[in-house]
């Protein structure tokens, strides 16, 4: 969980002490691995042990590479794990969030209390440096099992303490504190992300939103009551069949002045979807519980937002429900009425995060008439046949926003590719008796499902991320080992940092 490490900041010690981790960078073709000259200076006292011992395991500092030493003879340490970074001066903040995450790895569940020194030699490691490691660490650290009976050990990761030794111990300290609030966000979309979904009713969901709070941003949470008298009924038609009432819940942050306009960030919440009537096979309709994790990410990032106090007015608007089969649930024919005035005939009704999202999209429009708006979706299975679980793929009718999001998806590793929309796509979505239908058939799945989410957004700048290959069961890195990778966070806070704050 969220403190199965414990992180601090130190200056740089007089002498190595404990489990110590050392950081090492490549040299040129054939060279050795070569340390900072003041981590020379700590492991002076073992000769040229680590030399020795490198050259023994071709160890060449090259990103990822490690070297392990049992009681090093000459130094009061039980370990010393040195890492290979590769070429020092090109490394991004990227890499060393992912050296972070590539150390915790690497330590063992007997570790206790592990110190880093956060030093190379032909770059400067810096508080930026430092603190990017620590959240790698966190992230790594990260574990689901509070439903497991059989913990691990009393000596297990849950007692683990780091300390980042760095030559400017207050700068790291302000860096760290911005980025520990985004670690928390991961988490707690992370754990969203993984509940079971008995657990995890739309009342629960919005309840552990409302948690939000405690860090200062307004929620506001509204029941079928509410919903009805908006008229969303695109929305409400998904959750009809379930014996849970939907809900929609609207996070506000306000970071900068009163009539700055906000951002604002919507999710898909369908917290189980069974495909409803249009009934999904019984394989794999487990990880059905994960449909939600574009609503996760937005609860995620209104809390990373509001703990670094960023200066901006953010939104977050999500809508939670549970599609089930049920005699009350509706039917592939039918015809509802969205929130937009817009009426939409239902073809299949497993094509019903876009109900959800067309709703909330028009809603946070009218209401809020914010900057843009980015809604995150795990929407179709045809974004994985297209781009597999590597890249979200991106949809957008401004180029402008399209490109910084693709920015802070290289920046941050959580990449996007923008896919198309046109007209010719639209008709594919043309209804015979309604405005328009829920799917577009089998050819260009996503696409469609795009087409029909622009139709509620007007002239609003909006992007639209179908988040199905990346948000849940997500294929394991440096940084995460979790089912739900919490994907989303940092790329969006990444953004509203780079581009968006006053």
């Amino acid at each position: 969980m969220a403190d199965s490490v414990k992180i601090s900041f130190a200056p740089f010690p007089a002498t190595l002490e404990g489990f110590s981790v050392l950081l090492a960078a490549s040299g040129a073709a054939g060279g050795r691995a070569s340390l900072s000259a003041a981590t020379e200076a700590l492991v002076a006292p073992a000769g040229d042990l680590v030399e020795r011992a490198g050259s023994t395991d071709r160890f060449d500092g090259k990103s990822g590479a490690i070297l392990d030493l049992l009681a090093p003879a000459g130094l009061a340490v039980p370990r010393l794990l040195v890492v290979g970074v590769g070429k020092a001066p090109e490394l991004r903040p990227l890499d060393w969030l992912t050296l972070g995450g590539t150390i915790m790895g690497k330590l063992p569940d007997t570790a206790g209390e592990v110190g880093i020194l956060v030093d190379l030699p032909g770059a400067e490691a810096g508080a930026q440096a430092a603190a990017e490691v620590a959240l790698g660490l966190r992230l790594r650290a990260y574990s689901f099992d509070r439903y497991k009976t059989k913990k691990k050990s009393e000596d297990s990761a849950t007692k683990l303490r780091v300390t980042l030794y760095v030559k400017d111990e207050a700068a790291a300290k302000r860096a760290w504190r911005k980025r520990e609030g985004i670690g928390e966000g991961v988490v707690i979309a992370r754990d969203l992300v993984n509940e079971p979904a008995n657990v995890l009713t739309p009342n629960e969901f919005a309840r552990r939103a409302g948690d939000l709070a405690k860090v200062g941003v307004d929620v506001e949470v509204m029941g079928e009551k509410d919903l009805k008298k908006l008229g969303m009924g695109a929305l409400l038609g998904v959750g009809q069949g379930s014996s849970e009432e939907s809900q929609v819940v609207v996070m506000r942050w306000s970071g900068a002045k009163s009539d700055s306009a906000p951002v604002a960030f919507i999710g898909k919440g369908v917290v189980f979807d069974t495909g409803g009537i249009s009934i999904k096979p019984a394989a794999g309709m487990e990880d059905m519980k994960g449909d939600m994790a574009g609503a996760a990410c937005v609860v995620g990032l209104m809390h990373a937002l509001a703990r670094r106090k960023a200066k901006v007015n953010a939104v977050g608007v999500i809508g939670l429900v549970e599609n089930m089969p049920d005699g009350k649930a509706q039917r592939p024919g039918d015809i509802v009425t969205s929130m937009s005035g817009q009426t939409i005939e239902i073809i299949n009704t497993d094509a019903e995060g876009r109900l959800v999202l067309g709703d909330v999209l028009w809603y946070t429009k009218e209401r809020f008439k914010p900057r843009f708006m980015v809604d995150l979706a795990t929407l179709t299975g045809a974004i994985m046949v297209a781009l597999g679980t590597e890249n979200a793929g991106l949809f957008s009718n401004d180029d402008a926003l399209a490109a910084s999001l693709h920015e802070a998806g290289l920046d941050t590793g959580e990449k996007v590719w923008r896919m198309p929309l046109s007209p010719e796509y639209d008709k594919l979505i043309d209804s015979k008796f309604a405005d328009m239908k829920n799917t577009g058939g089998r050819f260009g799945g996503s696409i469609t499902a795009a087409q029909f989410l622009q139709r509620f957004v007007g002239s609003v700048p909006w992007a639209h991320l179908d988040i199905a290959g990346t948000g849940m069961s997500s294929p394991a890195s440096e940084i995460n080992r979790s089912w739900g990778a919490g994907w989303g966070v940092r790329l969006l806070d990444h953004l509203v940092a780079r581009q968006y704050e006053d």
